[in-house]
């Protein structure tokens, strides 16, 4: 019996963006507002805190949510997993055979 090719779905959730400028940009606004609100906490009060929450939306989740999308985000269309008889492999994608 021939060993038997299968491209597995992808389970894990997908956190990428489309593009890295568009990630960084999240990543700015996420960081940016964590930090503003923490440093104007002696300025305005710890009303200010309450930006910090603001982050989770830019960071679609929390900041370790924005880094497995960076790396995502990079790889995309670079990297692919294949499982030939339930032993999965990650290897470089094939850009001539995505053109098919």
């Amino acid at each position: 019996m021939a060993p038997t090719e299968v491209k597995a779905p992808s389970a894990a959730p997908n956190f990428a963006s489309k593009s890295v400028p568009r990630h960084l940009a999240r990543g700015v606004i996420g960081f940016g507002l964590i930090i503003g609100s923490i440093a104007m906490v002696p300025v305005a009060g710890p009303a200010t805190l309450l930006a910090a929450p603001l982050a989770l939306i830019a960071f679609r989740g929390c900041p370790t949510c924005w880094m497995v999308g960076l790396a995502q985000t990079i790889s995309r269309g670079r990297l692919e997993r294949q499982c030939v008889d339930g032993v999965c492999t990650l290897t470089k994608a094939d850009p001539a055979a995505k053109a098919k």
